[in-house]
């Protein structure tokens, strides 16, 4: 071996033993990590449940078989249809995408550093003229060319590891900006089908409303007639019926907003300005969801949800940073070369003897850097930290968000019900005490009171149809489902529709009005009439 690279040789031995012994990682842990300094990443633990709290309720299975394609459980096409144009057109979806893209363009320039870093060819041609020699100092008024044509090499060899980690760090970047694809995938799906739930359930709240007007303008009419044919009757009983029935229409321009609102942003999840989607969308019954639901167990969440696997692979990336900073800590080595021909004349440029060149080792070391340097390397474990507590959060996050569709989902299940018996019995005391208005039994203040009592319980119920439905996706949104809808192979899946009562829809004929003949030809009654006593009808 020659002496110049024995020389170099034993610079750099000397060089490596100075920079373990100086260095923060151990010469067996550099070994150990693959020949790379700086700590190894390891998935950070996180704080699951064992169970849900309502894991002992019938009506929550383990099995998470429905997760990927979730909104099919609702057995509606337009929602199917929805949810399609949502995921081919939606331009936050697409945005995300795009920064899939650039995370992959930045690893695959990261992995190039692995390879000689700098590669450059270079030539030029130059005419001198000197009117004196400069040796002799003698004048010689002659002209000169020079030919020159050369390339150079510089490659830092990845002795500490630096580029390999940089590369690990790329690929989860990577890998979070695919998560947050999917995390932004599960929130536009969830999304769609909670807008169009509020759709369907604002519609049926103002047919319910527009029933009621209808009931309660007959009522109005029938007023009106006892008047004009002299009815001992006080205006009393004319206002408080107009009164109510422009409370009842002034509740549908209220739910139009609510609709109008609902529809701009679906259009806008569907990527397209704000339009009248009435006829995308039609009229149809609020989605019914079934009475149970498969969830899984709480440490599903872990590999499901998108958002805690992107807010692990940010702690991964972070974790390299640390062992690229320490890198800094010791020697960089080098490896230079450059080759190049230099003549007079363009025909001698490539002969052997135009030839000269460089080839050798070379080393860098920052010995005077290294409060600046150890800073950094804190501030990167510290960085660290930080986003393993975050990943650590978002778990906790996803579990409480989980807990709250589940006992949304549960008890208004629950409250549905009961509403809709409230509804039952709102109906038919507005039946009796319109009998017993019209026969002149009970005063209008009572009717209006019942009347008025049927719009807020029909109101609430079709609310609480909504609410189960709105209960459902949550939980679905919090189990972070949907995101497989961009795999192969996803088909949908076949749900029965749950067996819950259908709200009793209000309508003209269902709800007697006073009769045509008691509104021509009302009864005069030379007495007051005794009003019905507690509990009981007279």
């Amino acid at each position: 071996m020659p002496r110049s690279l024995r020389s170099a040789s034993a610079m750099m031995t000397a060089a490596v033993i100075a920079a373990s012994l100086s260095g923060c990682t151990s010469f067996h842990e550099y070994v150990r990590n693959g020949l790379k300094v700086g700590p190894n990443y390891c998935p950070p633990d996180a704080p699951v449940a064992q169970k849900w709290i309502d894991a002992d309720d019938i009506r929550q299975a383990e099995d998470p078989g429905t997760v990927e394609q979730w909104w099919t459980v609702f057995d509606d096409p337009r929602l199917n249809l929805l949810v399609e144009c949502a995921y081919r057109q939606n331009l936050t979806l697409r945005e995300a995408g795009c920064r899939i893209l650039q995370a992959r363009a930045l690893r695959d320039y990261v992995v190039g550093n692995i390879f000689p870093q700098s590669q450059s060819a270079s030539g030029s041609y130059s005419r001198n003229g000197a009117a004196v020699d400069p040796s002799s100092g003698t004048a010689v008024g002659r002209f000169t060319d020079s030919w020159n044509f050369g390339f150079n090499l510089n490659w830092e060899l990845d002795f500490w590891g630096r580029f390999r980690r940089a590369i690990a760090a790329a690929d989860a970047d990577l890998d979070a900006s695919v998560a947050d694809y999917d995390d932004v995938l599960v929130t536009l799906l969830a999304d769609v089908a909670g807008n169009y739930v509020t759709v369907r359930t604002t519609q049926k709240r103002i047919e319910l409303l527009k029933a009621n007007v209808e009931l309660q303008q007959g009522v109005l009419k029938y007023i009106e007639n006892r008047l004009k044919v002299g009815y001992k009757v006080t205006e009393l009983d004319l206002d408080q019926a107009l009164s109510n029935l422009r409370q009842t229409e002034a509740g549908i321009p209220r739910l139009e907003i609510t609709l109008r609102q609902a529809e701009n942003r679906l259009c806008i999840l569907l990527g397209m300005p704000p339009a009248n989607l009435t006829d995308l969308l039609g009229t149809g019954p609020i989605p019914t969801s079934p009475p149970e639901v498969a969830v899984g167990i709480p440490a599903d969440l872990l590999r499901r949800r998108p958002d805690v696997r992107k807010a692990e692979r940010l702690a991964a990336a972070q974790a390299e940073e640390i062992g690229i900073a320490e890198a800094d800590l010791y020697p960089a080595f080098y490896i230079n070369g450059s080759f190049g021909y230099s003549a007079r004349k363009f025909s001698d440029l490539f002969r052997s003897t135009a030839f000269n060149g460089n080839f050798g080792p070379s080393f860098q070391w920052n010995l005077l850097n290294y409060g600046r340097i150890v800073s950094n390397i804190r501030y990167q474990d510290a960085r660290f930290q930080e986003l393993v507590i975050a990943y650590q959060n978002t778990v906790l996050s996803a579990n409480e968000e989980v807990e709250n569709g589940l006992v949304n989902f549960l008890r208004s299940q629950q409250q549905s019900k009961l509403l809709y018996e409230s509804v039952v019995a709102a109906r038919k005391a507005v039946k009796i005490v319109i009998l017993q208005y019209e026969k002149g039994a009970v005063d209008f203040n009572r009717y209006a009171t019942i009347e008025q009592n049927l719009v807020t319980q029909q109101d609430s119920a079709a609310q609480a149809r909504g609410q189960i439905s709105q209960g459902l996706i949550e939980i679905y949104r919090a189990l972070g489902g949907g995101w497989e809808i961009g795999l192969d192979g996803g088909a949908p899946l076949g749900m029965t529709p749950a067996e819950l009562p259908e709200i009793d829809e209000i309508a003209p004929e269902e709800l007697p009005t006073p009769k045509p003949d008691a509104m021509k030809n009302p009864p005069l009654p030379t007495a007051p009439q005794p009003m019905p006593r507690k509990g009981g009808t007279p």
